[in-house]
């Protein structure tokens, strides 16, 4: 009420059970443009296409391949010719063909699957997953937390074959529209004089890195950091993917992976963290 301070009262009393059964298994897996649940559409699934996924341990790079939605009303068969022509390309040239799938005789690649690729996200803090059951609270931590989105590095590849097919178009420069033959042709604009070019000088240029002292990560100057993000580009390609099998929500194997979050041993916690610590350690304080 306004004017009246109202005393807080106890409502209910959660117990919080902890648990890192599963450490470090659990991962949180963030899909910022997908507008729908992550599941192969009907048209895919009646045809006994699933989810894919693998992973790059090493650079802890994953990917989820999910089928596309093949109905005529929204998706273009002769599009799809192209850019999975394009596609197989590009996976040749940056070492990442997945397995070969038996194809008709005469028949070309298709763009059948939509790439979902994870980009690791730092995490602030401790992130944990919580479950709330039988009036228990279940705390599981999560080990990494990965973006995943759409990859579309075919297009480059698609792109760049467009322009060597088509003759002529080495310059992307606007000529402007025809001259009018109605209309007088404009002077010629005068020639710039060359100015009479002095004497040649010899000029020294010295690069000076950074001391190991600052903690800088790259060093050198620019050309030493594309050497070092080459360096980790070719490093993420040329190691190998390994296939994983994708279980959806539903499955027997998910459920038995979400019934190892709920711990079965009862056994308090004694916290040996004095106030005075907790504060210190705490942001802005």
């Amino acid at each position: 009420m306004d004017g009246m301070e109202v005393e807080d009262r106890l409502v209910s009393v959660i117990p919080v059970n902890y648990t890192d059964a599963l450490r470090p298994g659990i991962q949180l897996h963030q899909f910022p443009l997908l507008t729908r649940p992550l599941e192969v559409p009907p048209s895919a699934a009646a045809s006994g296409k699933r989810i894919r996924a693998r992973v790059k341990a090493k650079v802890k790079r994953l990917e989820v391949h999910v089928p596309v939605d093949t109905r005529p009303e929204v998706w273009n068969s002769e599009r799809s010719k192209e850019l999975g022509a394009a596609r197989v390309e590009d996976d040749k040239e940056k070492n990442q063909e997945l397995p070969k799938v038996k194809q008709r005789e005469g028949e070309d690649a298709r763009l059948s699957e939509v790439r979902m690729r994870s980009e690791q996200v730092p995490q602030i803090g401790v992130y944990v997953l919580g479950v709330l059951r039988e009036g228990r609270l279940y705390l599981h931590p999560i080990n990494e937390t990965h973006q995943f989105r759409p990859t579309l590095t075919y297009m480059d590849m698609h792109l760049r074959k467009s322009r060597r097919t088509r003759p002529g178009d080495e310059s992307d420069e606007d000529e402007g529209p025809p001259p009018d033959p109605d209309e007088p042709a404009p002077a010629p604009a005068p020639k710039k004089e060359k100015k009479p070019s002095g004497q040649a000088k010899e000029v020294q240029v010295a690069v000076r890195k950074t001391a190991e002292s600052q903690g800088l990560q790259f060093t050198g100057g620019m050309t030493q950091i594309r050497r070092d993000m080459l360096t980790l580009i070719h490093a993420e390609e040329d190691e190998q993917w390994d296939d994983y099998e994708y279980c959806g929500g539903e499955t027997a194997e998910a459920n038995e992976a979400f019934e190892s979050v709920f711990s079965t041993s009862f056994e308090e916690l004694e916290c040996k963290t004095d106030i005075t610590s907790l504060l210190k350690n705490v942001p802005g304080l």
